[in-house]
């Protein structure tokens, strides 16, 4: 199938993108990747009138690290994101979720931001700005705002931005020092979304855990953060039961059941990789203590042994690969 007419505007600057955006209202759609959204033009499922194609503007394509955060522009591929080594210092986990992805040819076309401003809470980087805190830099022609991650997902693919405006960067807050990491998802085949997956956070401090975060890929109506630290606080994070979290998991997510699982199975994914990367969070953390890790970094392996650019490592249950799902 091929989309509906529609008129096709290219803008040079953000303040021509977004007077577009003004001009044409509900009735336009933001073209960055294009990896969600041309196929949904495709096959009709969306027929907006105008396309707003932002590849033109500058100044949208930059990472940027502070000592508090990681700032990617509108523009940066998920693959520019992934082989980043300064933002892989600042905050591993990103690598971690990005090598799960959809395939590399999608990372490379396939936008951060896109991905997030597409709210689908079966995609891998909604989740990271939830699990960091992160916040959204919208623009429009009557100014500029920022916009809290607790704030910015409203329901299944809607968000908070209104139809005149323009993601233009998000930041992800970096974890305090003492903070390990940890992403895990499961797929039935290459390419396809994630049944469930897990992204944890687990900080010790005076050899103790003081905090444990946990997010969520595919379980969750909105892309949140679960704190179960109170089921851990003071423990060795070698001697915790991480299983324990169990219930805690099982309160605060109702997933739905699919063609790719039931929601039972889908539940139970969801407890099981929550207890794997919680643990493996902790490993981290401790590794990081003795100067083994960046800051927030995880020491797993490839079910296949292979490991991404720049020395990260994931792992996943079985053999499965990354799901698809960005913008």
């Amino acid at each position: 199938m091929k989309p509906a007419p529609f008129v096709h505007h290219a803008p040079r600057t953000v303040a021509e993108a977004v007077t577009a955006l003004a001009e044409v209202g509900h009735d336009g759609k933001v073209l960055a990747g294009g990896q969600s959204l041309i196929p949904i033009l495709n096959m009709r499922l969306a027929s907006p009138a105008h396309l707003v194609d932002i590849n033109q503007v500058a100044g949208l394509d930059e990472v940027t690290v502070t000592d508090a955060e990681v700032r990617v522009g509108a523009l940066v591929r998920h693959a520019q994101l992934e082989h980043s080594d300064e933002a892989y210092v600042a905050l591993p986990l990103l690598r971690q979720a990005l090598v799960n992805v959809a395939h590399p040819v999608i990372r490379n076309r396939g936008t951060t931001v896109g991905s997030i401003a597409h709210a689908d809470a079966a995609g891998e980087m909604p989740a990271m700005l939830a699990l960091t805190g992160g916040v959204v830099e919208a623009a429009s022609s009557s100014g500029t705002r920022e916009i809290a991650v607790a704030d910015f997902f409203q329901g299944a693919l809607e968000t908070s931005l209104a139809a005149d405006e323009l993601a233009v960067a998000v930041r992800f807050r970096r974890f305090a020092a003492g903070t390990g990491t940890a992403f895990m998802e499961r797929a039935r085949r290459h390419g396809d979304y994630a049944m469930a997956g897990v992204a944890a956070a687990v900080r010790v401090d005076d050899g103790v855990v003081a905090d444990a975060l946990l997010s969520f890929v595919s379980v969750t109506d909105v892309p949140t953060t679960l704190d179960v630290t109170d089921a851990f606080a003071g423990q060795e994070p070698g001697a915790a039961d991480w299983s324990t979290a169990a219930d805690l998991v099982r309160d605060a997510i109702e997933p739905d059941g699919d063609i790719h699982a039931t929601a039972a199975y889908r539940a139970m994914l969801a407890v099981e990789l929550s207890r794997l990367t919680l643990a493996q969070a902790a490993a981290a953390s401790l590794s990081h203590a003795k100067g083994d890790l960046p800051t927030g970094g995880a020491s797993v392996s490839h079910a296949k042994g292979d490991l991404p650019t720049g020395g990260a490592s994931v792992t996943r249950l079985v053999h499965e690969s990354p799901p698809g799902g960005v913008a």
